[in-house]
């Protein structure tokens, strides 16, 4: 077997403006009280990569420009839609209130495991991602419609934010998708 690796010339990448233009993934992504720009800028890249609809960073969550979400966001904060909210309960109320199904993603009673969790066609998403640590807000926790959570089988039961976020929307995009 051979196997090259792909020049950068031979990736098909969308431009910008093609990017913007394109159908998106109907899940939305909301960062509350994220404190590491480093994090805020992996899942900008994230989003960009699974063409997802809309990233709101909420309370302490800093926004671009910044060049330590630059740094590791490589240009996907040009791409992915944003929108600070300074409140992200009164923000998870008004996206239900318009029929989007607010996940929270964490661990608590009741979580629904990543891998038992069955999108349904034509319903729009938004994952709540928390704090490094705190978590997501309990109130958040709460009012959210599904709390879906990674299962874990080592010793630190915890993975950093943007590996979380990786994680669920390459889940949700390939159930959504395929």
């Amino acid at each position: 077997m051979n196997n090259r690796k792909l020049k950068n010339s031979e990736l098909v990448r969308k431009t910008v403006e093609e990017f913007k233009q394109a159908e998106k993934t109907p899940i939305i992504v909301i960062l509350d009280n994220i404190r590491s720009l480093n994090n805020i800028g992996s899942v900008f890249r994230s989003a960009d990569a699974f063409l997802i609809e809309k990233i709101y960073l909420c309370g302490i969550t800093a926004t671009p420009p910044h060049k330590d979400i630059q740094k590791t966001a490589l240009g996907a904060s040009d791409t992915v839609v944003w929108e600070h909210v300074e409140d992200t309960l009164k923000l998870i109320t008004n996206l239900q209130q318009k029929n989007i199904h607010v996940c929270a993603i964490e661990q608590a009673e009741n979580a629904i495991f990543l891998n038992d969790f069955q999108p349904i066609k034509n319903q729009k998403y938004a994952i709540v991602l928390g704090n490094e640590v705190k978590g997501v807000q309990q109130l958040v926790v709460t009012a959210s419609d599904s709390v879906i959570e990674i299962p874990q089988l080592g010793a630190k039961h915890s993975l950093n934010i943007a590996v979380t976020n990786g994680i669920v929307l390459w889940d949700l995009f390939s159930k959504i998708n395929y």
